[in-house]
């Protein structure tokens, strides 16, 4: 008998279905890759989003007449937690890269300076809120070139 041809069949077969298994890991794998890039860009947008969302309510706040000094302590940290901030910055945290995660965290720690701070009664636009304001601002933008690198958007000309 010549086991040539059965060879050759068995062969064949074999180097098919390895092909088939590895074209349909890759393609496994790039969806996975796409998939995380959109939760990733996902969380990014939802974090900066709540970031400026609290700065304007802690502004706004700040700008309130209060009856108190506690009073007011009691209305900016409120509208800090209402804008849902801690819960997607936890969400950063779980998805987020590592270097992103990072300038992430100093962005909101730089809110939450400037919270505190108008909790405790410095006034808008004061002498006292724009080292408070730059620092933030500087914040946000290296943490959002950070993002953009990350997706794989090109910086932005002009922050």
């Amino acid at each position: 008998m010549d086991w040539m041809p059965l060879l050759s069949t068995l062969a064949g077969a074999a180097i098919g279905i390895t092909a088939t298994l590895l074209a349909d890991r890759n393609r496994w794998r790039r969806e996975e890759a796409r998939h995380a890039l959109e939760v990733r860009r996902e969380v990014y947008t939802e974090f900066v989003s709540a970031l400026k969302a609290a700065g304007e309510e802690i502004r706004a706040v700040a700008l309130g007449d209060h009856m108190s000094e506690s009073a007011r302590d009691a209305a900016v940290r409120e509208a800090f937690r209402g804008t849902g901030l801690y819960t997607v910055s936890e969400r950063l945290w779980l998805v987020g890269a590592p270097h992103v995660v990072a300038v992430g965290n100093e962005a909101f720690h730089s809110l939450r300076r400037l919270r505190d701070a108008y909790a405790q009664g410095v006034a808008v636009g004061s002498a006292d809120d724009a080292p408070l304001i730059a620092q933030r601002r500087t914040a946000m933008a290296r943490m959002r070139r950070l993002m953009r690198e990350d997706l794989g958007v090109g910086p932005l000309d002009f922050e």
